[in-house]
């Protein structure tokens, strides 16, 4: 199941609502608000975020004021909003621009600042910076997803399980003797340096993510294992250089280089640690290191996949021309054909009709008068077999004897169990060839289409005859004769046929006789009418 829509909505409002019940269950009520207030205090503050994804800015502006209530009020609740109203920025960043991000990123500072603050006592530098930091976190991690690291189209998965494997051995070989020094249970330390190695593996994929998860490793070793602080660094380098290696955003960039320099400040810089500009530079120098490798590994990449697709482009260029050349080829060869050909086969019929006003009866008028129509069917004949030569992509129907593959068409379905009457009158010789094909493709695909629908022992009727306009064929079936299993259908046939007769000009009708069974019916016009 996919959740989109408004069950997306109704999961992310229930979410918001179930977070504040569960932060509060046990909370005492204050002095403001009376007794039994939590249920419209969780109300207030997580359905709202139903109206998240279409409307960010006012739900983020709403749950700062929000927060700055609760606060105000004392409830247990600012924890809640304080929590949503970060997520909704996040959700702004991912769908808003810079203007929308900046108006709900100051509110939100200015909420957390109300509620970071104490009664009476002024906010100290650590405040602020917790005041900023937190809301500006999610907006950059929304705009981050919104416009980051393209697809990687590349299927091989050895870079990522050397990457993988890499990892593992740092973080295990790095940290192994340490992990009984932390307060933390030895299991914890060693799954975490375990996944902190793995997610190498996906880095290539998700690099914003795998680099947002190196640096809280990092700031947890700084705090609880000083011993893997070393190690840790080392993954948060490689997860920069991948990370700048796949983003070809220099914005972003520039993002992770101060990122990772603040990540790297926190390990290295101790409360005993001498800060100089010769310490800061080598800093500095040591996070743009990685960055420039993945730069120029990104770059190569870029360069190597535009070559391929130049390369790509040269040969459909060259297939195109190849192609060209043969469709004037046969141009040639038409025009060639129909100078040489019907020249004489044109001078023949005029000829012919002129001898047959000579010779008005008799066998002879006969004779001159079958030239003659002969004469007009070939030249028409040749016309259709040159349209055949210019466009090769038509299938060679022109080429067979349409009466013979009508005639074979029902042979073949009367093998197969039903019960064929065929019509075939033989004045549609006299009809068009490319009539006469488009009427034999006709009768094989209504055949067929019966066969699929109607099973073996049903009686089919077919009717190839001459009309005013030129042919008319009507293929009619009768009820299924028992129970159909029907067999597999692609269900183009009908709409191929429709573009086959739109195509000469002609009508094409389906559907029931009114008596249990299928009418199929279709008109061909000559060329003339066409």
């Amino acid at each position: 199941m996919r959740w989109r829509g408004w069950p997306l909505d109704l999961l992310l409002a229930v979410s918001g609502v179930g977070l504040d019940l569960l932060t509060t269950a046990h909370a005492g009520d204050t002095e403001f608000l009376p007794a039994g207030m939590n249920v419209p205090m969780a109300l207030l503050a997580g359905l709202p975020m139903g109206f998240v994804r279409r409307w960010p800015v006012p739900v983020s502006l709403y749950l700062a004021g929000f927060l700055i209530l609760t606060d105000q009020l004392g409830s247990f609740t600012s924890n809640t909003a304080q929590i949503l109203v970060c997520v909704a920025v996040g959700v702004v960043g991912y769908r808003s621009g810079w203007r929308a991000v900046t108006v709900a990123v100051a509110a939100t500072i200015m909420a957390t600042a109300v509620n970071l603050a104490d009664p009476g006592i002024a906010l100290t530098a650590n405040s602020w910076v917790y005041s900023v930091f937190l809301p500006v976190f999610p907006a950059l991690l929304g705009a981050y997803l919104r416009s980051s690291a393209g697809r990687l189209e590349e299927r091989d998965v050895t870079p990522d399980a050397l990457l993988a494997a890499g990892g593992v051995a740092i973080t295990v070989l790095g940290t192994w003797t340490s992990w009984h020094a932390g307060s933390q249970p030895v299991w914890m330390v060693g799954l975490l340096a375990v996944v902190g190695g793995l997610s190498l593996g996906i880095a290539r994929r998700l690099p914003g993510l795998v680099f947002l998860m190196q640096g809280v490793l990092l700031v947890a070793a700084d705090t609880y294992l000083n011993e893997a602080v070393n190690t840790c660094v080392i993954l948060t380098l490689v997860a920069i250089g991948v990370f700048a290696m796949r983003v070809s955003s220099w914005a972003w960039t520039l993002v992770a280089y101060f990122a990772g320099c603040m990540l790297t400040a926190i390990a290295v810089v101790g409360a005993d640690t001498q800060v100089t500009g010769f310490r800061v530079g080598i800093l500095m120098t040591l996070v743009a290191t990685p960055i420039a490798i993945g730069r120029y590994l990104g770059m190569r990449q870029a360069a190597t996949a535009a070559e391929r697709l130049r390369a790509e482009e040269s040969a459909r260029a060259a297939l195109a021309q190849v192609r060209a050349d043969q469709l004037a080829e046969r141009e040639r060869i038409a025009r060639d054909v129909h100078d040489i050909v019907a020249h004489h086969v044109g001078a023949m019929v005029l000829r012919a009709g002129a001898a047959r006003y000579t010779a008005p009866d008799g066998p002879v008028a006969d004779a001159l008068t079958d030239i003659r129509e002969t004469g007009h069917q070939v030249l028409q004949d040749l016309r259709d077999l040159l349209d055949l030569l210019r466009d090769p992509e038509r299938q060679p129907d022109l080429l067979a004897n349409p009466s013979d593959v009508v005639r074979e068409s029902a042979e073949r379905m009367a093998a197969a169990g039903l019960v064929v009457d065929l019509d075939l009158d033989p004045a549609t010789d006299q009809a068009p060839l490319i009539a006469r094909a488009s009427a034999a493709r006709i009768v094989q695909e209504g055949l067929t289409n019966v066969l699929k629908h109607a099973g073996p022992g049903t009686r089919v009727r077919v009717a190839v005859t001459p009309s005013k306009e030129g042919l008319s064929v009507e293929i009619r079936n009768g009820r299924p004769a028992s129970a159909v299993e029907r067999l597999p259908s692609s269900g183009r046939g009908l709409a191929g046929m429709r573009e086959r007769v739109r195509t000469l000009g002609g009508t094409l009708t389906a559907g029931p006789d009114g008596e249990g069974g299928w009418l199929l019916a279709a008109s061909l016009p000559s060329r003339s009418a066409a």
